[in-house]
């Protein structure tokens, strides 16, 4: 009876074992599996073509960035450009408030005797004439011209010399043509040479004025120019030349 009892108490701890070593051999078996060397790891190792063929794609938007941020710093300048254009904008406005002083400058301008606003054609109206007989050359007379008024004048071409009884104004001897119209500041002077007569008798027997008037080109106003107690002995020779800036050339 013991030896029985013996016998039948050692199977459930054989049963135990056996039942630990099919459990060793799972263990072992998923290990394998694990691996890489099962039919599963094959499975997903044919899987991995595909996810490696896929992996390029978030390739391009993973660089869009880079372009966007690359965009950027090629805007960025652009804008600090802009704001230079806008402060270039800026200084305009500052030459326009110069500008602005242009219309102070357009003062200086109308203070410019010289400026076109203020020069104004010479005529009876602001000038004053003097007639003086000179010794040399002989038989010649000097007017002199003096701008009495506000402005610059311009003395246009030759003075139209009236005498006392005249029939006619005498011609002008071209020569003394000056390259440029003589203009005068106020108060300047301006000259012209009279020929008073021939001092041979060529230009014909003549006679004495006691008068003498003065015109300008462009205007039918004359100004009185005082002769001496005497008169002045005028004949057919009589001529005047332009006007011009000195009594040397008027005379010459």
């Amino acid at each position: 009876m013991r030896a029985s009892v013996r016998r039948s108490d050692s199977r459930p701890r054989l049963l135990a074992a056996a039942m630990a070593a099919v459990a060793v051999a799972a263990l072992s078996l998923t290990a394998c599996g694990a691996d890489g060397k099962g039919e599963g790891v094959r499975q997903e190792g044919a899987a991995s073509p595909q996810a490696s063929s896929a992996a390029p794609q978030p390739s391009g938007p993973a660089q869009a960035p880079e372009r966007d941020a690359s965009a950027a710093k090629s805007a960025a300048p652009a804008s600090s450009t802009s704001h230079r254009a806008r402060g270039t904008d800026g200084t305009a406005g500052t030459d326009g408030r110069t500008g602005k002083g242009g219309k102070g400058g357009k003062g200086s301008a109308s203070r410019d005797p010289y400026a076109p606003e203020n020069r104004v054609d010479c005529s009876a109206a602001d000038v004053e004439v003097v007639a003086t007989p000179v010794s040399r050359p002989l038989n010649h007379m000097l007017l002199t011209l003096t701008n009495k008024g506000s402005k610059m004048c311009d003395l246009k071409g030759y003075p139209v010399v009236k005498f006392e009884g005249a029939q006619s104004v005498p011609p002008v001897i071209e020569d003394s043509k000056p390259q440029a119209v003589t203009s005068l500041k106020p108060g300047e002077k301006g000259y012209a040479g009279v020929i008073l007569s021939s001092g041979e008798g060529s230009g014909g027997e003549g006679y004495t004025a006691q008068s003498l008037q003065i015109g300008f080109e462009g205007s039918d106003r004359m100004v009185e120019a005082a002769l001496q107690a005497k008169g002045v002995h005028v004949d057919n020779a009589l001529r005047v030349t332009y006007w011009v800036t000195s009594p040397g050339d008027a005379l010459s």
